[in-house]
């Protein structure tokens, strides 16, 4: 895994933990690969502020037509990274 997708990951769990609230998890202990809407329990709403976030950080745009591609923090901060490159 390349540093900068761990960096992304990072990223991406604090947004996940500051806008939705989460208690009693950290950053650095987010599980990148749970399942967001069955483990987490995340909507389509927290799903889209998440996402307001990180385009406005990162000055992409993730299109909502892939939301629901973006099942866990891992896939996100994959998405994000690949329109960093693109």
């Amino acid at each position: 895994m390349s540093l900068e997708i761990e960096k992304i990951i990072l990223r991406v769990a604090e947004v996940m933990i500051d806008e939705l609230k989460l208690e009693d998890v950290t950053p650095e202990r987010f599980e990148p690969d749970v399942d967001l809407v069955d483990e987490v329990g995340i909507d389509s709403m927290d799903l889209a502020t998440v996402a307001l976030v990180l385009q406005d950080e990162y000055s992409i745009r993730i299109d909502e037509d892939d939301y629901p591609k973006l099942t866990t923090v891992r896939r996100i901060a994959e998405y994000v990274e690949k329109q960093l490159n693109k």
